[in-house]
């Protein structure tokens, strides 16, 4: 990962308005985002590694080779994301709606996606080695082998 353009590690965003911001190689490990408004926002690179984004509208963002690794996303809106090649390794995407995202060649494994709307996303070529699927909603997904479910 480049040196960070912002060092927000830690810090708390609650409910802020990032929408539309330009963010890429920021880092925010460990940051309180949940609830806040990423929609459209530009995280490619970013350090999100253990931060807490729940109910966090992240809808069109761009975090592709974005480091999620141990975030929790719980209840995350993830539609129509760019999730190629991000690290997601860990976290928590329990009832995040991943509809229409792209996640090709993301890192998946030990993934939380219990109950996670993953309606027409594209996970070719995603490690999705130990993942937890119960209760997920994958109707028209493309899976790392290519197949698409009905």
């Amino acid at each position: 990962m480049k040196d960070s353009k912002f060092n927000l590690h830690r810090e708390d965003l609650t409910g802020a308005n990032l929408s539309q911001a330009n963010l890429s190689q920021a880092d925010l490990s460990e940051a309180s985002l949940a609830q806040a408004n990423l929609r459209e926002t530009e995280l490619t690179e970013a350090n999100l590694s253990g931060a807490d984004l729940r109910e966090a509208e992240l809808f069109a963002a761009n975090l592709s080779e974005a480091d999620l690794s141990g975030a929790n996303l719980k209840g995350a809106k993830l539609f129509a994301a760019n999730l190629s090649e991000a690290d997601l390794s860990g976290a928590n995407l329990s009832e995040a709606d991943l509809s229409g995202a792209n996640l090709s060649e993301a890192d998946l494994s030990d993934v939380d996606l219990s109950q996670a709307d993953l309606r027409s996303a594209y996970l070719g070529d995603a490690d999705l080695s130990g993942a937890n699927l119960s209760e997920a909603d994958l109707s028209g997904a493309t899976m790392p082998d290519g197949t698409v479910r009905d």
